[in-house]
């Protein structure tokens, strides 16, 4: 495995460039594109060090898909590797949504992908079980684990609620506590971030100090700026504070806060209809990488350009800065006995909501023959024959315009 001072940036902008080009299918389908292109075929980290970015990214605020991508950039290259890896999973849904919601404007509604989707889903079903799969066979090992990943499964499978989630993982960590810990005992060792390297913490502190005058100036231009631009700058602050308030008080990922966001989009600020927000969300669905991304459609309707491209910075840096900051705070506690047992708990449970995503997927849309078989090719295709899901999914969509 290489050292964190051997991944270069442009390595994470182009690896995250194309695995943001060609992940549909939420949090659990991109980060099973994650696995399969970071950990196994580049082996630039191992199983544990994605589960352990996951299991962080469940318990904080935001996209919890942006989050891991912001972990596993920051755990390689420190926090310019973060930065890199944040932009580059963005930027082709942020330009996707740009163009979708240029269309929409123009013409009232949407371009049909149900036949595109048709195909993808069950693509992005057998990916998932196959990462599933694949974590099980190197991290799970006992009767104890295999029942905690059976049990997570299940309980994911019919609680459907993110609270569930919480508990399953307090639970697990818990039992790992119980039964695996031990007081000399020492986890496995772990890759160190880049931080100590002097370059990369100059990029860090001037980027820190970017990022605070960015938003200092947009606090305080509305007040020193003639009445002409001053409502604009006002409308634009609006949608930073907006958006960014709510990617740090939303747990739990896309689909879990929806309804919070309608809420806020809908009720609150009046900004969109109901209808109008239905298919932000939508569009977030039908383009690559994190459904959060439907803010850029959002942010385009109320402000253009210059609005989709505020709230779509405000609603993923705050919590990827905290992403960052936790992944620091973890690292230093993570040699930890304590630490090392729970996450024996937690590991396993991870695998199994891995697993149950995958059936979510699979019963959330209809089931026919037709997908049925799909689904068995696929699975085949990824755990026997290792395909690459960058060319798997695009493939699987051009197979569902073709037979459905």
């Amino acid at each position: 495995m290489k050292r964190p001072d051997e991944t270069s940036l442009k390595y994470l902008f182009l690896t995250f460039l194309k695995i943001g080009a060609t992940s549909w299918g939420g949090f659990m389908a991109l980060i099973s594109v994650v696995q399969k292109q970071v950990v196994d075929k580049d082996k630039k980290i191992e199983n544990e060090t994605l589960l352990d970015g996951i299991s962080l990214a469940s318990v904080l605020p935001g996209p919890m898909a942006f989050n891991v991508v912001t972990y596993v950039g920051y755990k390689l290259k420190g926090f310019s590797g973060a930065l890199v890896s944040m932009a580059a999973i963005l930027l082709p849904s942020f330009v996707m949504m740009l163009v979708l919601s240029f269309l929409y404007s123009k013409y009232g509604n949407i371009p049909s992908f149900e036949h595109f989707f048709a195909g993808v889903l069950p693509a992005v079903a057998a990916i998932i079980l196959s990462v599933a799969f694949a974590m099980a066979k190197k991290n799970i090992s006992g009767t104890l684990q295999i029942l905690i990943a059976v049990a997570s499964a299940l309980i994911i499978i019919f609680a459907k609620a993110y609270i569930a989630t919480l508990i399953v993982m307090i639970i697990s960590a818990f039992i790992g506590y119980l039964v695996y810990y031990k007081p000399s005992g020492i986890s496995h060792t772990e890759l160190k971030p880049k931080s100590l390297d002097k370059s990369s913490r100059k990029i860090g502190f001037i980027v820190w100090i970017s990022i605070a005058v960015f938003f200092a100036i947009l606090l305080v231009l509305p007040f020193i700026l003639p009445p002409e631009l001053e409502t604009s700058l006002r409308l634009q602050q609006k949608i930073m504070l907006t958006f960014s308030g709510m990617s740090l008080s939303l747990f739990g990922g896309g689909y879990v806060v929806i309804p919070a966001m309608q809420q806020v989009i809908v009720n609150s600020m009046g900004w969109l209809t109901n209808q109008e927000f239905t298919d932000a969300i939508a569009m977030g669905q039908i383009t690559p990488g994190p459904i959060f991304i439907s803010a850029t459609f959002i942010g385009y309707k109320v402000a253009g350009f210059w609005g989709a491209l505020n709230a779509t910075i405000a609603i993923f840096l705050p919590p990827g800065l905290v992403m960052i900051v936790s992944t620091r705070f973890y690292d230093k506690i993570r040699n930890s006995a304590i630490i090392s047992a729970a996450f024996k708990g937690l590991r396993p449970a991870i695998i199994g909501m891995i697993a149950a995503a995958a059936f979510t997927i699979v019963y959330s849309n209809e089931l026919s023959l037709k997908t049925g078989l799909l689904l068995c090719l696929f699975l085949l295709l990824a755990i026997r024959y290792k395909a690459d899901p960058v060319f798997l999914i695009p493939g699987a969509g051009l197979v569902g315009l073709l037979i459905f």
